[in-house]
């Protein structure tokens, strides 16, 4: 992904093609508390403690949305007033610029969600997988255990199509978010409300219809299938452990997850890895030890030495190999 790729995938996360460099007006904090209430917006809010890096600088406004309909309402105000706007979700894989966000940044935090006797759930956009998958293992429902350990809402999962390896001990392909996945709700630019099933969502590494357009998942339908709570839980255990011991831990290293791309037939990690930068600091970020795909912020590290870090492991994978690594995580604000 070039700048440009980056920049227009950043630009869809958004969801707005205005320039980063608007400030907000009155109008949207007196618009926002007309329609979500008094107390509702902060200004000058850190986003450093709501992102998995606890990097970044202060966003203009901040609300939190408690339902998908406040979602709702957030960016139609946003767009109305020509306000850039983000959303942030559990803030995994974001880098948050030191100076931070010239807009409005809607946290989404709706999180109500439903279970069927069928095995059918549905849940709000703002719900992170965890709780999903808390819930439905000690019910005897399966589908949702794959994803343990990672840190992501289900919009975020809808986004990147989440995934990750097959139950141990062969663990020979990959098991994505889409396979268990039935239809979601979109907000699209026209500030209609639509419904998306499988085939529209355009699933596929990494990505989705998402990624292209400048919708908003509102909430998502998934279908889960019954099974031994037991076996559910065993693979839930052996997920956590696998990451464990492969992934450093966020509550004592701070990270986005995979900083690059994956490149077919190799690893980026292995060569950041062959390049002789596992272990690597630039001040006080870090490229993992344990996963040379990963950098951490080790308490000190600012969100420019982190850019700057990533470009070096750039530079030195394509002086050794010939190859431009490109980033997956997505730059926000200003740094």
């Amino acid at each position: 992904m070039n700048h440009e790729d980056l920049g227009r995938s950043v630009r869809a996360v958004i969801g707005v093609s205005f320039p980063f460099t608007m400030t907000p007006t009155s109008a949207a904090v007196d618009r926002l508390t007309a329609r979500l209430g008094t107390g509702r917006v902060k200004r000058d809010a850190m986003l450093a403690p709501l992102t998995t890096f606890r990097l970044g600088g202060p966003a203009d406004l901040l609300v939190e949305a408690t339902s998908a309909d406040e979602l709702e309402i957030a960016i139609q105000v946003a767009r109305e007033l020509h306000i850039p706007f983000f959303l942030l979700g559990l803030g995994a894989n974001i880098l948050v610029g030191d100076r931070g966000f010239r807009g409005l940044v809607i946290r989404n935090i709706a999180k109500h969600w439903t279970l069927s006797e069928t095995g059918r759930v549905w849940s709000e956009s703002g719900t992170e997988i965890t709780t999903l998958i808390r819930q439905t293992a000690k019910r005897g429902w399966s589908g949702l255990e794959h994803f343990a350990g990672i840190p992501s809402t289900v919009g975020g999962a809808l986004w990147q199509n989440l995934h990750f390896l097959s139950p141990a001990p062969v663990r020979e392909r990959t098991v994505f978010i889409a396979e268990i996945f039935q239809s979601a709700e979109l907000l699209d630019t026209q500030g209609d409300r639509l419904t998306y099933g499988v085939a529209d969502m355009h699933f596929g590494y990494d990505t989705s219809r998402l990624h292209r357009s400048s919708e908003v998942a509102l909430s998502a339908t998934f279908q889960l299938t019954p099974d031994d709570p037991n076996a559910i839980q065993r693979v839930i255990q052996e997920n956590l452990s696998w990451r464990g011991a492969r992934h450093p831990w966020l509550d004592w290293y701070p990270s986005a997850g995979s900083i690059f791309q994956k490149i077919e037939g190799q690893g980026a990690g292995r060569l950041i890895d062959e390049a002789g930068l596992k272990g690597f600091c630039h001040g006080g970020a870090q490229i993992s030890p344990l996963h040379a795909n990963i950098i951490v912020n080790l308490g000190w590290a600012t969100a420019r030495e982190v850019r700057e870090l990533i470009t070096i492991a750039q530079d030195a994978v394509d002086h050794k190999f010939g190859v431009r690594l490109a980033p997956e995580i997505g730059f926000i604000g200003e740094f």
